[in-house]
C-alpha cells in the first residue's frame, strides 16, 4: 500500500489544543426514524474488513498517529481490587505519558492522555491526583456494568459522582429495551441520565455486543442521540465481545446521519480489546473516512483502555531508538 501523507497529523500537530464542542440537546424521538433504519450486515463486515489494509502510514506520520491516540485514551482502571495507590500512580501516568527523553528526540512538547475513568469511589482520589493537569476525571455509573440495580439508585449515583468531581459520566444503557424494542423506554432513560449529570458530559455505554444485531446497535446509538448523550460508546470492557470494527462502522455513521440531521456532533468512544498501536491507528483511519478531521480531537473521540498505552509507548521508544523495549518498561501504574 501507498504512504498516506495528505492531511495526516505530523508531530507538531500530535495534540492539538484543547476545544470544546458545544453539547448535543437532543431532540424529540422520532419512532419513524428509529423503525426506519436497517443495517446490511455483510456489507459493513466487507467494508469493516478492508480498513486495516486501506492506509500505511510511517516514519514519522505514524508516530503522529500514534500520538493523537495516545491524547484520546481514557486511562482505566476498573477493578475490584483498586486502591488509591494503584489511581494515584495511573493518574501520573496519565499527565506523563510518554517518557521525557522520547519526547525530546521527537520535539515534541508534553502531551497527555484524554481522561482518567474510575469507579465512583475513586473520584476524590483521581481528582486530587489529577489536580492541576487539566485532564478530567470520568466515572463509570448507573449500576456498572449490568445497569441492572434501581432506577432510583442509578440516577442516585450519578448525582453523587458528579458532586465527587467527576466531570464525564458513563452510564450504561438497559439492554432489554433495546432487544424488545422499546425504544420509547430506552429515551425516556436516558433523558433521565442526562438530566441527572448537569454539567458534566455523558457517555451512553450501549453494551454492543449484548445487543443482539446490528440493526440493534444503530437504533440504540439513534434513540440516546436523541435523548442527549454526548457521546455513544461501544461497551463496558466486561462483555464477551467489545469494540469491534463492524460496530464501530454502525455508530460513526449513525453519528454522521444525527449529524447532517441536527447539527450535533456527538462523540464517539470504542472500548474493550483495543491494546495494540497499529489497532489505534485503524480506528482513527475509520474515523477520518467516516467522519472526518474534526472527530480527531478527544472532546469527540475517545479510547477506552488501558493497555494500549504501554503498547504506544513502545512503539514510539521504536520510532526513535530502531529498537523495541520490553512491555514491562512501560507499565501503565
Amino acid at each position: 500500500m501507498p504512504t498516506t501523507r495528505s492531511k495526516t497529523p505530523s508531530l507538531k500537530t500530535a495534540q492539538l489544543p484543547q476545544v470544546q464542542e458545544p453539547r448535543n440537546t437532543g431532540m424529540a424521538l422520532d419512532l419513524d426514524l428509529i423503525a426506519g433504519l436497517q443495517a446490511n450486515t455483510s456489507a459493513i463486515e466487507r467494508r469493516a474488513a478492508t480498513l486495516p489494509g486501506r492506509r500505511s502510514v510511517k516514519k514519522d506520520y505514524q508516530a503522529a498517529w500514534m500520538l493523537r491516540a495516545l491524547t484520546m485514551i481514557d486511562l482505566t482502571t476498573l477493578s475490584g481490587d483498586d486502591t488509591a495507590g494503584r489511581v494515584r500512580r495511573l493518574c501520573a501516568k496519565a499527565a506523563n505519558p510518554v517518557r521525557a527523553d522520547l519526547l525530546a528526540a521527537m520535539k515534541m512538547p508534553s502531551v497527555t492522555v484524554g481522561a482518567v475513568c474510575v469507579y465512583h469511589d475513586m473520584i476524590e482520589t483521581a481528582v486530587n491526583a489529577l489536580d492541576g493537569t487539566g485532564i478530567p476525571v470520568a466515572a463509570v455509573s448507573t449500576g456498572f456494568p449490568a445497569g441492572l440495580s434501581p432506577f432510583k439508585l442509578r440516577l442516585a449515583e450519578i448525582r453523587e459522582s458528579v458532586s465527587a468531581g467527576a466531570r464525564e459520566i458513563d452510564i450504561v444503557i438497559s439492554r432489554r429495551h433495546a432487544l424488545t424494542g422499546n425504544w420509547t423506554a430506552l429515551y425516556d432513560e436516558m433523558c433521565a441520565f442526562r438530566e441527572a449529570c448537569g454539567d458534566a458530559h455523558v457517555k451512553a455505554i450501549l453494551a454492543t455486543g449484548e445487543l443482539g444485531t446490528l440493526r440493534n446497535v444503530a437504533r440504540a446509538s439513534w434513540v440516546c442521540m436523541m435523548a442527549g448523550a454526548d457521546f455513544i460508546k461501544t461497551s463496558t470492557g466486561k462483555e464477551p465481545v467489545n469494540a469491534t470494527l463492524p460496530v464501530s462502522l454502525v455508530m460513526t455513521r449513525a453519528i454522521r446521519g444525527y449529524h447532517e440531521l441536527t447539527g450535533h456532533r456527538v462523540g464517539y468512544k470504542p472500548a474493550g480489546g483495543i491494546s495494540k498501536a497499529k489497532d489505534a491507528v485503524t480506528y482513527l483511519t475509520l474515523i477520518k473516512d467516516e467522519l472526518g478531521d474534526r472527530w480527531l480531537r478527544p472532546d469527540l473521540f475517545r479510547f477506552g483502555a488501558s493497555s494500549l498505552l504501554g503498547d504506544i509507548e513502545r512503539q514510539l521508544e521504536h520510532h526513535v531508538t530502531g529498537h523495541y523495549s520490553a512491555g514491562y518498561r512501560h507499565a501503565i501504574g
